[in-house]
């Protein structure tokens, strides 16, 4: 019987069964249950077993007794196979890469099966250094890798029953992940908007999750406003930095093979803060402790500083009378006075300094005594209609109230007349509108509180005007500008000095200008003044109250108008045959630049030429000049009253530009070719033409006799005889150019030895051969060669030589 089949089990009894029973292989008699049935008729008996299990195999009984108690027994032998049955065989398997894998395929079956692997359609035989078959039927691989991936095969069978299955299983190799950090730390400062982004790459099998963690805050981050995640986790952005996002950023990578973390660190820079500083209450003569407490980035050191006096106090100070000592620790300075002093009170600032910044806090120690009077200012100034503010200042603790008197009389606190009362903790101020001179005087202010009363005592003086400047002198004098410094007044006459008048004239005019100082300065500019010109100048001081006394009058006189300085000249290259000299304004000696006069001329001439340039001109133009040229150039100013030194300037003209690549440039390879073979042929022709007029030879002389008839010798001779002489002659009776000469020379077929007609200023020699008729000894007549030379100059003068007188 197979496992999970049924089976009917039948016995028959020859007799008369009394009972009929039934044994299991244990030796129990069996009784109905959910996977035994039983049932008797008569002299047979039926046992039926449903889902039959391994261990339900073996000898069962059954058993008969009669009347007379005989016993009879049949057994039966039941056996029970197990099918091939692959129990829980998962695909895929996973494995951690480098770990020892064990593909797990459970199959069962009775008999035991042969199990074999089959991996690429290979199956593995034998034990190798990468493969092991176990006993368990399981498939063990060493150290396995991402090239052991694939699908393996598990196949089973019984070969005594012809039974076959297999199972394919996947194996899959996880690689514990690893990261990449390119950068480990960084630097940021708080509460300057900056942005901050951490990369960490991850690589393994499957991808790794990426995920960002502050252990130093026990949080996971997630993305946020602030914190920006891209490409799948891996870089975090950090936006808007503040100071408690300084510290470690963990990257975690984690995949079914494993998980990896690593520490990032962002330093980041905080400005010092002052976190703590409270204001202080303490009896006079007893103890007060001040505390500042202050955070930053790298941490700030801590320093007082007591307002009253300005005094500054660090870590481990202490004043010279013993009483003020300062102790610090992190973050935090305590300032400590025994015996507190009423000269103790007032504002103690502390500072908080580092390397990238500092902050800065006051608080006030207060001080419980009887009211105190904080100034000795008593004595105030005004005038009548100007109103002026009396501020009775008061230290005292518990609070004083304050009121004012005036001849005895106290001024109601909600004013009189032109007088108004303002108060305000510590401190009553009295305004007073002063009417006329018995609103000046004595005013009475009195403090009291429950520990005492004190009182102080005002003046309201009458202003004036401030007394008169001195010690007026004059610098910088020039044709048109001076300079007027002086000393300030001994008396500001109580009110503050808002400006300085400066009135100046011309010594021959009876009207003074007027000129004010800026604000309070002692140094006033006189511009737009006559040259040579003696001037009168005085100075008086202005206040609210109005004008003081002037200054002693002094005088001085301005610079004549003189020729100018020699100009400032800055050179800059021009375009093409041009140069450009920039012109700085120089001193003009006090009248405008009429103009500038420029000579120019090459290193190799004598003759300057000249050029007049407006003054109001800021550069000379020269052109055109020549190429590849030295020039020296020589700069003049000139105003009303004169000339100035001269400026002397070299400069040099560049090689005049090669334009052979600029023709060429822009043609093709055929065109250039073309070009070419155009030229050649121009060339060859050339060299034709000059043989056929110089030797006589040549294509176009073999072309020309064939065409042309021969003349005879004598009359060709006679006929070049006789235009040699004409051209002579009309040479000298003309008065051409050298230009016009050399064509003229040329028409009548010249000898010329020169290849390029003259220009202006060039020293030309034109050579006429003549052929002179000769006596031979034979008598025969023959033509002698004869070289008349004429120079032609640049004055279009001919000069000749003796011999001349032969033509």
């Amino acid at each position: 019987l197979s496992v999970t089949d049924s089976t009917l089990i039948t016995g028959t009894m020859i007799g008369e069964p009394v009972s009929l029973d039934w044994y299991n292989p244990q030796g129990e008699r069996m009784v109905p249950s959910q996977r035994v049935a039983l049932h008797n008729e008569g002299v047979r008996s039926r046992l039926t077993l449903y889902n039959a299990k391994i261990e339900d195999a073996g000898i069962y009984r059954c058993q008969a007794n009669d009347a007379q108690g005989h016993t009879q027994e049949a057994t039966v032998v039941l056996e029970i196979y197990q099918k091939l049955t692959f129990r829980d065989v998962r695909s895929p398997q996973e494995f951690r890469q480098g770990d020892v894998a064990e593909v797990v395929c459970d199959v069962t079956s009775s008999p035991v099966p042969v199990v074999s692997w089959f991996y690429n359609n290979m199956e593995i035989i034998e034990d190798t250094e990468k493969f092991q078959l176990l006993q368990n039927n399981n498939l063990q691989v060493q150290r396995v890798t991402k090239a052991d991936e694939g699908v393996y095969r598990c196949e089973a069978r019984v070969e005594a029953r012809g039974e076959i299955d297999f199972r394919d299983i996947i194996l899959v190799v996880n690689v514990p992940p690893v990261i990449s950090v390119p950068q480990q730390s960084f630097n940021a400062t708080a509460d300057y908007g900056e942005s901050v982004t951490f990369t960490c790459r991850a690589y393994g099998s499957p991808e790794p999750d990426v995920t960002w963690h502050r252990y130093d805050k026990f949080s996971t981050i997630t993305e946020s406003e602030r914190y920006v995640m891209r490409a799948r986790g891996t870089t975090l952005t950090v936006r808007n930095i503040q100071q408690d996002d300084g510290g470690s950023y963990t990257c975690k990578a984690s995949n079914k093979a494993g998980e990896v973390e690593h520490e990032l660190f962002l330093k980041v820079f905080v400005q010092p803060h002052i976190t703590k500083l409270r204001n202080v209450t303490a009896v006079e003569g007893s103890a007060a402790m001040i505390s500042c407490k202050a955070e930053g980035e790298p941490l700030p050191e801590i320093s007082w500083r007591r307002a009253n006096d300005g005094h500054s106090f660090s870590d481990g100070d202490k004043s010279p009378d013993g009483r003020v000592e300062v102790r610090g620790r992190y973050g935090e300075s305590i300032l400590t006075i025994v015996g507190v002093k009423l000269s103790d009170w007032g504002r103690f600032d502390c500072e908080a300094l580092s390397r990238i910044g500092g902050h800065q806090k006051s608080m006030f120690l207060d001080i419980e005594y009887a009211p105190k009077f904080q100034t000795n200012h008593t004595i105030f100034f005004s005038w009548e209609g100007n109103p002026v503010n009396i501020s009775c200042d008061v230290m005292s603790n518990p609070p004083a109230t304050m009121l004012w008197r005036r001849e005895k009389l106290t001024i109601p606190s909600e004013g009189a007349g032109n007088m108004r009362v303002y108060s305000a903790p510590g401190r009553s101020l009295l305004e007073v509108t002063p009417m006329s001179d018995r609103d000046f005087g004595r005013y009475n202010c009195t403090a009291r509180n429950n520990i005492g009363m004190r009182f102080q005592e005002f003046i309201l003086a009458q202003a004036d005007v401030p007394s008169n400047p001195y010690s007026v002198r004059l610098s910088s004098v020039a044709q048109r500008v001076a300079t007027v410094t002086f000393t300030k007044p001994d008396s500001h006459g109580g009110v503050p000095i808002s400006h300085y008048l400066v009135k100046y004239k011309d010594i021959s005019s009876q009207d003074w200008k007027d000129m004010k100082s800026q604000g309070t300065q002692t140094v006033v500019l006189l511009t737009n003044l006559e040259p040579n010109t003696t001037y009168e100048v005085r100075v008086a001081a202005v206040n609210g109250k109005g004008q003081g006394e002037f200054s002693r009058t002094e005088s001085f006189q301005t610079l004549p108008i003189r020729e100018p300085s020699p100009p400032s000249v800055q050179g800059q290259r021009g375009v093409g045959k041009a140069y450009r000299l920039g012109l700085v304004k120089q001193d003009d000696g006090g009248m405008p630049i009429l103009e500038y006069i420029v000579k120019y001329k090459t290193d190799k001439e004598e003759q300057w030429m000249t050029k007049l340039v407006p003054g109001v001109n800021d550069f000379v133009l020269l052109q055109p000049l020549q190429w590849n040229t030295q020039y020296e150039v020589e700069i003049t100013a000139r105003n009303v009253k004169g000339l100035s030194e001269p400026t002397f300037v070299k400069f040099s003209m560049p090689q005049k530009p090669d334009i052979t690549d600029s023709l060429f440039s822009g043609l093709g390879l055929g065109a250039v070719v073309g070009v070419g073979l155009a030229g050649l042929l121009l060339l060859l022709v050339l060299v034709d033409v000059s043989c056929f007029f110089l030797r006589q030879c040549g294509l176009l002389m073999c072309i020309t006799r064939k065409l042309c008839s021969k003349k005879t010798a004598t009359s060709g001779k006679s006929k070049e005889l006789e235009e040699g002489k004409a051209a002579y002659l009309s040479v000298l009776g003309t008065n051409l150019s050298p230009s016009h000469l050399f064509r003229h020379v040329n028409r009548t077929k010249s000898s010329l030895n020169q290849p390029n007609e003259p220009t202006c200023g060039d020293k030309w020699t034109l050579v006429c051969k003549k052929k002179l008729p000769l006596k031979e000894e034979n008598g025969k007549e023959t033509l002698k060669p004869d070289t008349i030379e004429i120079k032609v100059h640049g004055d279009n003068s001919l000069h000749m030589t003796q011999e001349d007188s032969k033509a």
